[in-house]
């Protein structure tokens, strides 16, 4: 009875597939490209750079940034205490971007939040955004178009104004 020879162990079977492929060797296809956006907010229509196209993370954070200063700086002013920072926080939040889109911090980095038709945000879809927002990890987990769960959840985009 012949032996049936082993592969060494690490070693790609021999296949008549993978010709020309060195042993232990991957061979691997990019998937295609079609249907894929060249750009965050191509999907939506919104133009690649500019008024109207979707907000960068630096200006995102440093907006964020300034709404927080903005924040600790009114609780104290109350309250003569920072406990409150994350109530005023999510009160200027909700409000301002129910009302017109922009926190004091967008306004002045130039970035609004809009719904994805283009319309205002809304008390309700505000209420989730704000709420999910103030969980902290969920803005950090964005997709291509720089859409994070609290955006995707009530159907938002940041835009640069």
């Amino acid at each position: 009875m012949a032996k049936k020879p082993r592969n060494r162990p690490g070693a790609a079977p021999a296949s008549p597939d993978r010709a020309g492929a060195p042993a232990g060797t991957a061979q691997l296809t990019a998937p295609p490209a079609t249907g894929k956006a060249a750009y965050p907010g191509q999907g939506f229509g919104l133009p690649e750079r500019g008024p109207g196209s979707v907000a960068s993370m630096p200006r995102r954070v440093l907006a964020l940034f300034i709404d927080w200063l903005l924040s600790m700086l009114i609780a104290y002013w109350l309250t003569h205490s920072q406990f409150w920072t994350i109530a005023v926080f999510a009160v200027e939040v909700y409000v301002l971007t129910a009302t017109t889109g922009f926190t004091v911090g967008k306004r002045l980095v130039g970035i609004r939040t809009v719904r994805t038709n283009g319309g205002l945000v809304g008390f309700w879809w505000a209420l989730v955004r704000t709420a999910i927002l103030l969980t902290v990890v969920p803005p950090l987990l964005t997709d291509r178009d720089l859409r994070g769960l609290h955006d995707r959840a009530s159907d938002t985009i940041v835009i640069r104004v």
